[in-house]
C-alpha cells in the first residue's frame, strides 16, 4: 500500500455547538463542512481542518448524543496529536488555555517532540505537538480568520497513538498490511511497555503511528476517538488496496463512496478500526473554499431528504 500520511480522525462528541465552540473559538481550526453521519443522518459530522480543508489536517465529529462516556483501556485510539509550528506556539497555547479554563498537564517528549497534553469539554486527551524539530510531511496552511495567531496555528494531525494488549500483532498489520516502517521507540508514561514508532510516506509527525502496550476493557464513547484514516492518492490506489486486504483474506468494507473521499475500512485484529481515504475530491467539491462550512453540506444520494434532515438536527450557531 502506498499511504501518504494520516489523512483524518474521528471523534465522538457530546454536543455538535460545544465541538464548534471549542475546535473553533479556542483551539482556531476551521470548520470546512457540516455535514451528516451518511449512516445516520440525525448526527451531524464536523469537519475542522487548516484553511483549505486539506488531508491531513482533518478532525472530524460524529455527535452521537446517546453514546456512553468512553473509559480507557486496551485496544482503542488512546490519543491523538495536532501539529503547531514551534515549541513557543505550546506556551502560546498554554496561556490561551488559562485564560480561557482549559485544562492541561505538563509539557512532556512524544518521540523526541515538546508536545503539551490537554482535555477537551468531553474530557477528551490530545497532545499539541510541536514540529519544530520535525522534517517529513509538511503542515496545511493557516486561515486568515482564525482566532489563533497565524504563527502559531494548528496545521495538521500529528501522531495518533494506539493502546493494545497484542502490540506484536497490531505492528505485523502496520508493517505487512499497511506498509509502515518502525522508525523509533520511546517510553511514555501511559504504557505498559516501549511505544514503537511507525512511519509511512515522508514520515515525521503527520506520517506516524505510536503502538502503546495496555491492559483493561476499553468502551467507546463520548470523548473517544471512532477511527483513523490513512491517505492514499486515487481510486486506483484504493483499489489496489482493497485487493491486497481480500488477498489476506482481511474482512473489509469495500470501497464506500463518501463524496468528498472514497474509502475502505478494515479492523485491526485488536478491533481497531482503520480506514484507507483518497485525497480527492477534497471538501471544496461542493463548496468555495470562502464559504466552506456555512451550510448544510449533503452528498447526491441524501440531496433529496434535506428537509427532514434539517427538521431533525438542532441549528448550529457559526457567527
Amino acid at each position: 500500500m502506498e499511504l501518504l500520511g494520516i489523512h483524518h480522525v474521528t471523534a465522538i462528541t457530546s454536543d455538535a455547538q460545544k465541538c464548534y465552540d471549542f475546535y473553533h473559538r479556542v483551539l482556531g481550526l476551521k470548520l470546512v463542512k457540516k455535514t451528516v453521519n451518511q449512516d445516520a443522518v440525525d448526527t451531524y459530522h464536523l469537519f475542522f481542518a487548516d484553511n483549505e480543508g486539506s488531508p491531513g489536517t482533518e478532525i472530524t465529529f460524529f455527535d452521537f448524543k446517546d453514546a456512553p462516556q468512553n473509559i480507557n483501556g486496551a485496544n482503542e485510539i488512546f490519543a491523538f496529536s495536532l501539529r503547531v509550528p514551534t515549541d513557543y506556539s505550546l506556551y502560546y497555547f498554554k496561556q490561551r488555555f488559562d485564560e480561557m479554563n482549559v485544562k492541561y498537564d505538563a509539557v512532556i517528549q512524544i518521540n523526541g517532540k515538546h508536545a503539551l497534553p490537554f482535555y477537551d469539554f468531553d474530557d477528551r486527551l490530545i497532545y499539541l505537538i510541536s514540529d519544530e524539530l520535525n522534517t517529513g510531511i509538511p503542515m496545511g496552511k493557516p486561515n486568515a480568520n482564525s482566532p489563533v495567531d497565524s504563527v502559531h496555528q494548528i496545521l495538521g494531525l500529528g501522531p495518533v497513538l494506539l493502546a493494545v494488549e497484542h502490540t506484536l500483532v497490531t505492528a505485523s498489520v502496520l508493517t505487512q498490511v499497511l506498509n509502515m516502517e518502525r522508525t523509533g521507540a520511546y517510553e511514555h508514561t501511559h504504557s505498559l511497555d516501549t511505544v514503537h514508532v511507525f512511519s509511512m510516506a515522508e514520515g515525521g509527525n503527520g506520517g506516524e503511528v505510536h503502538v502503546m502496550k495496555q491492559t483493561g476493557q476499553s468502551v467507546q464513547g463520548i470523548g473517544g476517538t471512532h477511527h483513523v484514516a490513512f491517505r492514499i492518492s486515487d481510486e486506483a490506489k484504493l483499489q489496489a488496496c482493497l485487493n491486497t486486504l481480500n488477498a489476506g483474506n482481511i474482512p473489509n468494507s469495500g470501497i464506500v463512496e463518501r463524496f468528498y473521499f472514497k474509502s475502505l475500512y478494515f479492523r485491526d485484529i485488536s478491533g481497531i478500526l482503520f480506514e484507507i481515504a483518497t485525497d480527492g475530491p477534497g471538501v471544496t467539491s461542493d463548496e468555495t473554499l470562502e464559504s466552506l462550512g456555512e451550510r448544510l453540506s449533503l452528498p447526491p444520494f441524501l440531496e433529496e431528504q434535506r428537509t427532514t434532515i434539517e427538521q431533525q438536527l438542532k441549528p448550529l450557531n457559526t457567527n
